[in-house]
């Protein structure tokens, strides 16, 4: 899959504080990419970069796989605040003065991004009448005149309530389907899970980690076993498997394996076969939640 943005060692300070450390990664075509990590990890610093509203302090970016350019902004949809949409206004309305004021698209286009984002509806109704995911959407709308192949977008959902944080995962899902590669600052796990194809997880300016999110956030499988001899049953799970970490917890032993290795009836087999009886046996999957915690918490 060829890269549509590569991120070359850019970093950026604000006086003494370091907000990118030498930041390198590639989004590829097509994927939906999660910029993951807490408040203040630098991913509203790295859009605005790559946006051209920063300048960085060193290294460089490609669009395209061409260096960045007033051309190659064109084709790129974004959305790092909400718009100062006029209350009293219709969305067709707002979204005519801000194609104004933008250039991008045309009047007609305008039609076609309510269409995408589902306010076609309502077009003619009132901004201060629309929910706060009807708001986000129409921002989104904005964002999407000119019809550009890439959106990127700082924290879509944040300050949503549980409804519009559906409507707006929904709405991303569904532009990825249409051909968009879309580009998300997030710092809640939940929703790069859910909509993202791609990850990298930054913390205080570094890059802790990218890919596939399936990969980077895999989720081991966690077993809990005892037995009336807990030492015993120690040294006796030791030999089953190279692939097997081992923790205990009293007389609690925690077994955690690749995702899908971990086999209740193997594990019990092996056990009785060394001359062990289990007396507590229980599969849990190791929540993504953890996973993220220990990647931002070492």
């Amino acid at each position: 899959m060829n890269a549509i943005l590569s991120i070359n060692n850019i970093a950026k300070s604000y006086g003494r504080i370091k907000a990118l450390d030498g930041l390198s990664f590639e989004v590829p075509a097509g994927s939906v990419f999660g910029i993951l990590g807490p408040n203040g990890s630098g991913k509203t610093t790295l859009l605005s970069i790559i946006l051209d509203v920063l300048r960085a302090d060193q290294g460089n970016f490609s669009w395209f796989g061409q260096p960045g350019s007033p051309q190659q902004r064109r084709k790129i949809g974004s959305l790092l605040e909400t718009p100062n949409f006029y209350h009293y206004l219709s969305a067709v309305n707002n979204l005519k003065i801000t194609h104004s004021i933008s250039g991008r698209g045309s009047r007609e286009n305008i039609d076609t991004v309510l269409e995408k984002v589902n306010l076609f509806d309502r077009r003619n109704s009132r901004f201060s009448s629309y929910s706060l995911g009807m708001k986000q959407r129409l921002a989104i709308a904005a964002a999407l005149l000119g019809d550009p192949q890439v959106l990127v977008l700082d924290e879509p959902t944040n300050g949503l309530d549980p409804v519009g944080i559906a409507e707006i995962r929904a709405l991303i899902i569904e532009l990825s389907k249409k051909g968009h590669t879309i580009i998300m600052a997030s710092h809640l796990l939940d929703e790069v899970e859910k909509v993202c194809t791609h990850v990298a997880i930054l913390k205080k300016g570094t890059l802790l980690t990218t890919g596939d999110v399936n990969e980077v956030l895999v989720d081991d499988d966690l077993v809990e076993i005892g037995s009336g001899d807990p030492d015993a049953l120690w040294e006796v799970m030791k030999g089953y498997s190279d692939q097997l970490k081992i923790t205990r917890e009293g007389s609690i032993l925690h077994l955690i394996l690749p995702k899908g290795e971990a086999r209740l009836d193997d594990i019990n087999h092996y056990c009785f076969s060394k001359g062990i009886v289990l007396n507590h046996l229980v599969f849990k999957k190791k929540r993504l939640e953890a996973k993220f915690f220990e990647l931002t918490n070492n």
